[in-house]
């Protein structure tokens, strides 16, 4: 029996990836790796399948600040004892090579970082069979009614919480947003009259109006949705066609 499904068994697995590292504040520094944190996920179902994190002791300690500005950050006394990139490249080669590489801006950043990473220590570094940079693929495709790209402006706009800024936290939080992005999509896609409506202020949301139950409609503050949560300016009743589809009723 044939599969249904896009993806043929044995297909790639995807990894979602991030890297934290020092942040250069002068001319001739570099950037040196401090965490690297993945988690495999089933490309049919988008769930975990198995995570793997460490932190990361440069070569150069006084790069990094012995306190952090974030709650969460990476200090100094953090990494002091945590394995040198040499004694984990390894498990992070396994890790990567050979699937499907995704995260945040990872085009840019991440990836220059891990192929710098691997040729400092004079190992070939790991090759993907495609990648999934969300930066670019939101950008295109959701566009910036979040305010901005980022992605604590993102994972905020969905009501996700704070980004951590440490590596398994910040890949777990990406995996959400893109299955809260492609979800807004899908139901764009079927809804296109909607979808073509303008954005209310992102602070309230279009409620039914309890006085009559059909055509008007008016704005509630919501105390449950989070302060970017969107609505539409107009609501679109609906019908049930000859064929029993849903249909808009303009």
């Amino acid at each position: 029996m044939e599969s249904s499904s896009p993806y043929p068994v044995g297909s790639p697995e995807i990894v979602v990836f991030d890297l934290e590292t020092t942040v250069p504040n002068r001319a001739g520094q570099r950037f040196w790796v401090l965490e690297f944190g993945a988690i495999t996920v089933c490309p049919r179902k988008l769930v975990e399948l198995d995570s793997y994190s460490t932190l990361i002791r440069p070569k150069d300690l006084s790069a990094v600040a012995l306190k952090s500005g974030r709650c969460d950050g990476i200090t100094r006394g953090a990494v002091s004892n945590a394995p040198a990139f040499e004694e984990v490249a390894d498990k992070i080669f396994s890790v990567l090579n050979g699937r499907i590489w995704a995260g945040h801006n990872i085009q840019r950043f991440d990836c220059v970082r891990i192929k710098e990473a691997f040729a400092e220590i004079g190992k070939p570094a790991p090759v993907p069979a495609g990648m999934i940079d969300s930066l670019g693929v939101l950008t295109e495709r959701f566009g910036r009614r979040a305010g901005n790209m980022k992605m604590a402006t993102l994972a905020a706009y969905f009501g996700l919480g704070k980004q951590k800024h440490r590596s398994l936290d910040d890949v777990r939080m990406n995996l959400e947003v893109l299955k809260h992005c492609a979800t807004v999509l899908f139901l764009e896609s079927c809804l296109p009259s909607v979808s073509n409506a303008k954005w209310c202020n992102p602070s309230t949301i279009v409620t039914r109006s309890r006085s009559n139950g059909k055509l008007p409609c008016r704005e509630e503050n919501s105390r449950k949705s989070p302060p970017t949560t969107l609505g539409y300016q107009r609501a679109v009743p609906y019908k049930r066609g000859s064929l029993g589809k849903v249909q808009a009723v303009h």
